[in-house]
C-alpha cells in the first residue's frame, strides 16, 4: 500500500520502506519459509534487479531506481520463475491501464507513469496465482 501510494502521488519508492521489506523477506525466506533451494531467493533477487536495471538503461531512465529495487526485494519474496512471471504481468497489467489512460485523455504520451503500482498489483497475482498461472503455462508447452 505505501509503494502504491508514494509512486502515484509523488513517483517515488522510499528507500527505507525498500530495505526494511528486503531484511524481512531474506530472513523469511531463509529461515521461516524457505524456498527449494536455498539460493533461490538470491536468485530472484538478481533477476528482478538485472531484468529492470536492463531496461532502464535501454530506455535512458524510462524505469526509475526504484521500480528496479522494488523488483530485487520481490525476487527474494517470490524466486526467479515468479519474478520473471511478475514481470510478465506487470508489463501486461502497465500497459492495458496506460493504454486506457492513453484512449481517455489521462494519460499523455510521453509523460511518465508511476510502475509501481503495476509491480504491486503483478506481486499480488503472482502472490494468490503463480504457481497455478506457471504450471498452467509450462503445461501448455511441455
Amino acid at each position: 500500500m505505501i509503494i502504491t501510494v508514494s509512486d502515484l502521488a509523488y513517483m517515488i519508492i522510499p528507500d527505507k520502506v525498500l530495505l526494511t521489506a528486503g531484511g524481512v523477506l531474506l530472513f523469511f525466506r531463509m529461515s521461516v519459509a524457505p524456498l527449494d533451494p536455498w539460493w533461490g531467493p538470491f536468485a530472484g533477487a538478481l533477476t528482478g534487479f538485472v531484468l529492470l536495471y536492463v531496461i532502464a538503461l535501454v530506455s535512458n531512465g524510462g524505469i526509475g531506481g526504484g521500480d528496479i529495487k522494488l523488483f530485487a526485494v520481490l525476487g527474494l519474496m517470490f524466486g526467479w520463475k515468479e519474478v520473471l512471471l511478475l514481470f510478465f504481468l506487470s508489463i501486461c497489467i502497465g500497459s492495458m491501464i496506460g493504454g486506457l489512460g492513453m484512449i481517455t485523455g489521462r494519460v499523455a504520451k510521453g509523460k511518465p507513469l508511476p510502475f509501481g503500482p503495476f509491480i504491486v498489483l503483478g506481486a499480488l497475482i503472482c502472490l494468490f496465482s503463480g504457481e497455478k498461472v506457471i504450471k498452467w503455462y509450462t503445461g501448455l508447452y511441455l
